[in-house]
């Protein structure tokens, strides 16, 4: 956005400079071809003389300050004035000769004479106070828009981190009541000798639930921290994805799922920091491992920079689509029963955003697959 705005207000600048420029030049056309003569020839018949060797700029800042001089007491006046007369002495004088304008009425005549020179510096100015007002409103008019903007987005972040606190302690609080609940039971002697082993792996299932959430919830605030910085290197991601893939194969396996698998041979080299892009691929194929269908097939395609998961589980609802990748989004049954933190998908966009890439959601993938998810890397670093 900063820079959207950026070379709006150069290229607002650069039109200010070139109607300023060509304003001054019709000023300037409009003074030589019709202004001038016209005056020339008033003068002429008036028989009104300006004498003097100075420059008409020099003799105009003398009648200014002359003028300015004016409003000082009698005293000061008449000495700062004097002071003017002597250093612009050869500038610029009007001397009125006809007998039509004698006394009061060439004095009027010659202060009407300064007024209207006055007027036109001022409208040779013109061009120059109209473009710093108009740029001056156009800059004003884009800091207001984007203090709006700062203040709705600070606006809206202050309600999404308000939310996912909201989420952490719902999250937290559900299995925490389960392990207090059977602690409680344990400790006071009121399970039964044959539910003791079950509270016990319940309590500790539960535990390890905090665990794997509170683990997400670090990955995710630590990707979006100050100080974060990935560490790159040239790497072939098509071998990230094998490894990552056969970590995870003994668990489709036990899941009766279908590993079809469709890895390029040749080497695909990407500047990535292999732990954090390792952690976004296995993340897509735990969440096809949790919400795909059990007994169905799974696809894991790399070809040209673009890794597709897909899987035949419950479709995901397009509704529900569009926030898949925000934090603690659980927008259908599989994963609000599944135990899903919704935090994996969301780190993932984000690592593979941080490597320059794209993940999206496709809801019409090919091949029977209800979903699939896919990265890409277009603008990748090769050999």
């Amino acid at each position: 956005m900063k820079r959207t705005v950026k070379w709006y207000l150069i290229q607002r600048f650069l039109i200010v400079l070139f109607f300023v420029y060509w304003g001054g030049v019709l000023i300037d056309l409009f003074y030589r071809m019709a202004l001038n003569p016209a005056v020339l020839i008033f003068l002429e018949s008036q028989q009104i003389e300006i004498t003097g060797n100075s420059d008409v700029f020099a003799w105009l800042l003398q009648v200014l300050f002359y003028v300015l001089a004016g409003f000082l007491p009698p005293g000061i006046r008449d000495w700062v004035q004097g002071k003017i007369n002597a250093a612009m002495g050869s500038s610029m004088r009007i001397e009125v000769t006809s007998p039509l304008y004698s006394g009061v009425w060439g004095v009027l005549l010659r202060i009407l004479i300064i007024g209207g020179i006055l007027g036109l510096m001022i409208v040779r100015l013109l061009p120059y106070g109209l473009g710093a007002f108009y740029y001056s409103r156009v800059v004003t008019k884009q800091f207001d828009i984007l203090l709006a903007e700062e203040k709705e987005e600070k606006k809206a972040a202050d309600k999404k981190r308000n939310l996912l606190l909201s989420d952490i302690a719902h999250d937290i609080k559900t299995p925490l009541t389960t392990i207090c609940g059977y602690s409680k039971a344990l400790t006071e002697g009121i399970a039964q000798e044959d539910k003791r082993q079950v509270y016990l792996e319940m309590i500790y299932a539960k535990a390890m639930r905090m665990d794997e959430l509170i683990t997400l919830l670090f990955e995710y605030v630590k990707l979006d921290s100050e100080g974060f910085v990935l560490h790159k290197r040239q790497e072939d991601f098509a071998e990230l994805v094998r490894e990552m893939t056969a970590l995870l194969y003994t668990e489709f396996e036990e899941k009766r799922m279908l590993l079809v698998t469709e890895i390029a041979e040749e080497r695909m080299l990407l500047a990535m920091d292999r732990l954090q892009l390792g952690r976004a691929v296995t993340n897509l194929l735990t969440n096809a491992l949790r919400y795909g269908r059990e007994g169905g097939r799974v696809l894991v395609r790399l070809t040209d920079y673009e890794l597709t998961v897909a899987d035949e589980g419950e479709p995901v609802d397009p509704a529900f689509a569009a926030h898949i990748f925000e934090p603690f989004a659980r927008g259908d049954k599989a994963r609000t029963s599944q135990g899903g933190s919704g935090l994996g998908l969301g780190i993932a966009r984000k690592i593979v955003e941080m490597h320059g890439g794209s993940l999206s959601l496709n809801l019409n993938a090919e091949g029977g697959y209800t979903k699939a998810f896919q990265i890409s890397f277009i603008d990748h670093e090769g050999d």
